[in-house]
């Protein structure tokens, strides 16, 4: 058995483990393909009161009575904060700061002094102390565990995320750590592509990335209630699945949890998330943008914490979506992501992402953003294409990518931001364009959401005019599981989906139940897929 130390800058209850070997032994062995390494020359320690016990690779089982939790609480000793991180107001322009505002993580505070929105800082300075090969492996050495709290994808980034909230007071579904699926057959046959990647982060918790944004603010809430903060119950305005995750962690934690539903405009499969997760619902005559409005009143005037993505606390786990893509890249950066785009705050949230790798130097670039809108709903869009002259909200149209449907995004100035800062481009996609997009990537063995598809529908236009290369490593971000929405495909394949063509629809066949018919079907079916036979 190899002894190990722990090298630990971490705050007072959550360690971090470098993993250092005592005396000269063989590596341990890492099962890939989460790339695992050893640290064996780490950036240089902390003092020896604040290093954690001992641990090994191949640890005892832990008493039966004790659980994950009360297993990391035993095993990491208290130790002072090394990092930090406050609210500031949202700036565009950096190198112009005119206000030295701040608020504490503690403090329940939604907009700046001014009314602008605010961002969450990091003592980047403190985080600066270890090297980007530190962080690399210390990240990569959590993957696939699950010691409390770091069998989480976002949660295993930890110190850049919450850094000085306990551990006790995280909610956690070990959310994150979502599949990076290598669409092997959809980009060489409709695109011609051969590295093309879908980011699935609809394969988590509640079915969508949201559940990423949510365990952070919902933990922080955790904490809050725990500091006697006036916060009886957590409420949101939405257009299906942040109602769900926050329904879901906060039904985890024994919070309330009041959800704003517009009415009529959301898939079953969506509201019945909230209600069987016992979240007190109201469904509204009024679109998300007039539930955004009430909320905000409503947040305002009674105890209710404002769980929308005005609060910044949700990006701060939205951004390790974008760690995670490096690292399941093994580090390397990849030319293009490409994001659907509604409040548009999971846009700002990846450039964050990307950005912290590049200023920690895990990598030395970060890609090219492509925020993609439906049409009927891209206010983001027309900005762009006016050349970011003042932007105008717009009254948003149905579309089957309901999640963002929004005519009158909050982080619109956040999306701006992240886009000039990465050369960043905006598409759009009609609800015929995005639809068949969605069925060509399903008949690829894929099972995507419309959501999915306007982001498909961009990277076709991009690679039609020739924007995106053949060879670019591409990663298109699926947001939410396909499953939420099988009736816009039950609609597609039945072509009962009025004005659209449906060209790939695929219904199925009814055939008289006897041998012949059934045969005479297949023969001509066989035909159609191998004319030689």
């Amino acid at each position: 058995m190899m002894a190990y130390t722990c090298s630990s800058p971490s705050s007072s209850t959550s360690s971090f483990f470098s993993i250092k070997p005592k005396t000269p032994s063989p590596k341990p062995h890492f099962p890939k393909p989460h790339f695992i390494k050893a640290s064996t020359n780490p950036s240089p320690p902390p003092p020896p009161q604040q290093q954690p016990k001992p641990i090994s690779v191949s640890k005892p089982r832990r008493p039966l009575d004790e659980n994950i939790r009360d297993e990391a609480r035993r095993n990491n000793p208290t130790y002072s904060h090394l990092f930090s991180a406050k609210y500031v107001p949202f700036n565009p322009d950096p190198s112009h700061q005119t206000s030295d505002e701040s608020y504490s993580l503690d403090e329940i505070v939604y907009r700046s002094r001014s009314g602008g929105l605010l961002d969450v800082e990091h003592d980047i300075a403190a985080l600066k102390t270890y090297d980007g090969k530190y962080w690399r492996d210390l990240f990569d050495s959590r993957v696939g565990k699950t010691t409390w709290p770091y069998g989480s994808g976002v949660w295993s980034k930890k110190e850049w995320v919450l850094p000085e909230i306990d551990d006790a007071d995280i909610v956690s579904a070990f959310e994150g750590n979502s599949n990076l699926f290598w669409a092997e057959r959809y980009g060489k046959q409709f695109l011609g592509m051969n590295d093309l990647w879908v980011k699935h982060c609809g394969i988590s918790h509640t079915g969508s990335f949201k559940d990423l944004g949510m365990t952070v603010l919902v933990s922080q809430v955790n904490r809050l209630r725990k500091m006697n903060r006036p916060v009886v119950g957590v409420g949101c305005a939405s257009t299906g699945d942040t109602s769900a995750a926050l329904s879901a962690y906060c039904a985890s934690a024994g919070i309330p949890s009041i959800v704003f539903l517009p009415a009529n405009r959301i898939s079953i499969a969506q509201l019945v998330q909230p209600i069987a997760n016992g979240a007190f619902v109201l469904s509204l005559d009024t679109d998300f943008d007039g539930c955004m409005h009430l909320i905000r009143e409503v947040t305002s005037e009674l105890p209710i914490y404002l769980a929308n993505s005005l609060n910044s606390l949700r990006l701060e786990g939205q951004k390790t979506a974008a760690i995670e893509i490096l690292q399941q890249f093994d580090w390397q950066v990849p030319d293009w992501v490409i994001v659907p785009g509604g409040n548009l705050g999971n846009i700002y949230a990846f450039y964050k992402g990307f950005h912290m790798c590049k200023e920690l130097g895990l990598v030395d670039r970060i890609p090219r953003l492509v925020c993609a809108q439906a049409a009927n709903a891209n206010p983001l869009y027309l900005h762009y294409k006016s050349g970011w002259k003042d932007f105008k909200a717009v009254k948003a149209n149905a579309t089957f990518a309901s999640a963002i449907q929004i005519g009158d995004p909050v982080s619109i100035d956040r999306a701006v931001y992240a886009l000039k800062n990465s050369n960043g481009i905006v598409e759009e996609a009609t609800e015929e364009e995005l639809m068949d997009a969605m069925a060509e990537a399903d008949s690829t063995g894929m099972f995507i959401c419309p959501h999915t598809g306007v982001a498909l529908t961009a990277l076709i236009k991009l690679r039609k005019s020739g924007v995106i290369g053949k060879t670019d490593r591409t990663v298109v971000v699926s947001t939410a599981h396909g499953l939420k929405f099988t009736q816009s495909k039950i609609d597609y394949h039945s072509k009962e989906i009025k004005d659209m063509a449906c060209r790939f629809a695929n219904p199925p066949v009814h055939v008289k139940a006897d041998f012949a018919s059934v045969m005479d079907v297949l023969q001509r079916y066989l035909l159609s897929k191998s004319p030689n036979h």
